[in-house]
């Protein structure tokens, strides 16, 4: 049995939390890179070569990458040989955040109440998901969503008749509908099957999967590429100005169904989706 301490993974969380909102992790930014050479339309590379210049400014000068820092979702995978001290494990976690947010000079934009809309004043409280796993470790990832794309969110019960294809046109249609809202060139996370939750879930982690690792399973990863290929022929383009760039990728996750439906949940992340690991 190893133990860990409260107390390093509140400093852990609140590293986590500047890393993230200030350093674009490298597959981002070597895609939108990449997406300025080749898209075709001029105003969509002059954004595109902005976009570059911000991330390489915020990594530079440990300024936020994205004024919106986001609501913070921390994922936790927690060893089964790992026996937490030294205080509550979600109190830790929280007040990494806390710490993170404030010590970071990050904008706070986390409400106490979804009516009564009290701002909290140092982020908090975050989103955490812990998942048991094998081993002696506890990997934490801070992933900061911003609100102009996680208001694009869509959720869809579809009938076990559903096809394939039925599936992908949700996915487009979800990304035409938000169109320049969510600031693109968007990575699109999807989770397919479960119930809603499990779903919502799946699509929030395909968002912190790489966008240059495709799913595992073959037929999964055909359907990333072909959905990819559709979104990137709307014509929205870079910020919306028009081109090809619309999406950098589409990550994809699925689970059992039930054979009376099954659940689809799409969750767009901006140009700037941003989460930052480490492992205890």
């Amino acid at each position: 049995m190893r133990e860990i301490l409260c107390s390093d993974i509140t400093a852990t969380v609140e590293e986590l939390c500047v890393r993230a909102a200030t350093v674009l992790t490298p597959d981002v930014a070597l895609a939108i890179e990449c997406a300025e050479e080749a898209e075709p339309s001029e105003a969509g590379r002059a954004a595109l070569r902005d976009m570059v210049e911000n991330f390489k400014c915020a990594a530079s000068d440990g300024l936020p990458i994205c004024q919106d820092t986001g609501m913070a979702v921390v994922f936790a995978d927690v060893g089964q040989d790992v026996h937490i001290t030294g205080g509550d494990f979600e109190e830790a976690v929280t007040e990494g955040v806390r710490r993170g947010y404030t010590n970071g000079y990050l904008r706070k934009s986390v409400v106490a109440d979804p009516f009564r809309r009290v701002n909290t004043n140092d982020n908090t409280p975050p989103v955490i998901w812990t998942r048991i796993v094998p081993g002696d470790g506890l990997t934490l990832t801070v992933a900061p969503k911003g609100f102009g794309s996680e208001n694009k969110s869509r959720m869809k019960m579809f009938l076990p008749s559903a096809k394939v294809g039925d599936f992908e046109d949700f996915i487009v249609e979800t990304v035409r509908i938000a169109g320049a809202d969510p600031c693109p060139p968007v990575i699109v996370g999807v989770g397919i099957g479960g119930t809603v939750e499990k779903a919502a879930h799946m699509a929030k982690l395909a968002l912190a999967r790489p966008i240059d690792r495709r799913n595992g399973d073959e037929f999964y990863a055909d359907m990333e590429r072909r959905t990819l290929e559709k979104i990137n022929k709307l014509g929205i383009g870079p910020q919306g100005f028009g081109g090809r760039t619309t999406a950098l990728a589409v990550n994809i996750n699925a689970y059992a169904a039930h054979i009376a439906g099954t659940a689809c949940v799409v969750n767009i992340g901006c140009h700037v989706t941003r989460h930052a690991s480490c492992t205890l």
